[in-house]
């Protein structure tokens, strides 16, 4: 078993050279394993075994019939391979909004944490559960659909990654199986695989996950976890409905599996069913966060966890270093009592629906498919036929465009379909519009015309 590894890490490394000396590009179609079988010296079966393991890692992507290609990113499994420099491109991969007016909403509130006092205050270490006032001020800000979570339940963290790695870490142990959607969040994925744990995708259809596949895959070998995403789904932009909620609450609870309920999304929309954690609250940990809501430099994390489970995630978020640090506490605290989140919130609700009807505009004037949500921040743009998503991304990013392939956000490591999501939160407004007229260009010219073949 090793010796395959050993030859994929190789592969790798000579694929990672290749991307940063330009010898290859993403979206290069990959030798056959049989070529490569003979190219190597070794068994045919021992090199599928090669390329299925750089599929697994992210280095490539197989496509049924078509072949394996090559992806932009090999250092880290389905994340960027670096960060992006905002001055190079128009960035529609990393989805965070910062209007430009938040500074001067946000400061006034800070002069109190500047007083010695209370600066002094803020240097003590935190800890998980805050003070009663931090909770209370979270409590009011997660409530919807009236449901409002118990502030006993809250438990903070740095901000809601952290708040993820910590439940899957606590809740999970190596080797043992996590279900996701069959499209999921790239950073939720990764984590899974990091610590060691299967990722099991569960089909989808338009109303998000579907039920059945979550009994299927639990039956064929149980699953420790559940990781789904009900509200403005990244990349679909699904909103689960009420009946679907409930089937899935009612399964939680006959199957006695936990689920991960990002939250993170919902605050876009101002009319919202309950989450699953109103439904479920026993087999429910909701995570949220400010860092879509304010900014994600200045931000904390939000844990809604059930009382059997509390300990355990508490534990996980001091040993994992994830605790919420006291000068982020008490400035979100102070936001969030404040009414400025809530302000901030409304302002954001509007330009997210600026933008994509914006780009729904553009791209969908120009006759490409689209699917997501208009209060989304995020769309899903399904590409014409001659076009193969890592060959898409490539070509705008030499057009100094940055977008994220559907193989991104694909947990089986099967066929993704030809299509990339759009993040319109962080460009200028004023870069927008150009970024998208060229992509709708590129998108209907064809791969030729893009540069590549």
């Amino acid at each position: 078993m090793s010796d395959f590894r050993s030859l994929a890490n190789q592969f790798a490394a000579e694929l990672s050279a290749d991307l940063s000396l330009g010898r290859r590009r993403p979206g290069d179609r990959l030798p056959t394993s049989r070529t490569f079988a003979h190219q190597r010296g070794i068994a045919p079966s021992t090199a599928s075994r090669v390329y299925a393991e750089l599929v697994r890692r992210g280095v490539a992507v197989g496509e049924v019939g078509r072949g394996t290609f090559l992806r932009a990113a090999t250092s880290l499994p389905n994340l960027p391979a670096r960060e992006l420099d905002p001055h190079e491109v128009v960035d529609l991969e990393l989805n965070f909004s910062v209007l430009p007016q938040q500074a001067v909403m946000l400061a006034p509130a800070l002069a109190r944490l500047a007083e010695p006092a209370a600066l002094l205050g803020t240097m003590q270490r935190s800890g998980v559960r805050g003070t009663a006032t931090d909770r209370a001020a979270a409590a009011r800000l997660l409530r919807r659909g009236g449901w409002s979570p118990d502030p006993e339940s809250l438990l903070f963290a740095g901000r809601g990654q952290q708040a993820l790695a910590a439940t899957l870490a606590a809740l999970v142990a190596p080797g043992e199986r996590v279900g996701f959607e069959a499209m999921t969040y790239p950073m939720a994925k990764g984590m899974a695989l990091r610590l060691g744990l299967h990722a099991v995708p569960l089909a989808m259809d338009e109303d998000g996950l579907r039920p059945d596949a979550l009994l299927a895959a639990h039956r064929a070998h149980p699953l420790r976890l559940l990781y789904l995403q009900p509200d403005l789904h990244n990349p679909l932009g699904i909103t689960m409905p009420p009946a679907r909620r409930q089937e899935l609450a009612a399964m939680l609870r006959d199957l006695g599996i936990v689920a991960i309920e990002d939250n993170v999304y919902s605050f876009l929309k101002d009319s919202l069913s309950p989450p699953l954690a109103a439904l479920a609250p026993d087999h429910v940990v909701l995570v949220d966060s400010l860092s879509k809501r304010v900014a994600p430099g200045i931000t904390l994390g939000f844990l809604v966890a059930p009382a059997a489970l509390r300990h355990r995630l508490g534990a996980a978020l001091r040993l994992g270093g994830w605790t919420a640090p006291g000068f982020a506490l008490a400035a979100g605290t102070a936001w969030m009592e404040q009414g400025l989140v809530d302000e901030l919130v409304g302002l954001k609700r509007q330009d997210a629906a600026r933008r994509h009807a914006l780009a729904r505009e553009i791209l969908g004037g120009g006759g490409l498919v689209l699917r997501g949500d208009p209060m989304a921040y995020h769309l899903w743009l399904e590409l014409p036929g001659h076009w193969r998503a890592e060959t898409f991304v490539a070509a705008a990013a030499r057009r100094r465009i940055a977008v994220s392939p559907a193989a991104d956000f694909a947990v089986g490591p099967g066929h993704a379909p030809d299509a990339v999501r759009l993040a319109l939160a962080a460009p200028d407004e004023a870069a927008l519009r150009p970024a998208l007229e060229t992509l709708l260009a590129l998108a209907l010219a064809g791969p030729e015309a893009g540069g590549v073949e």
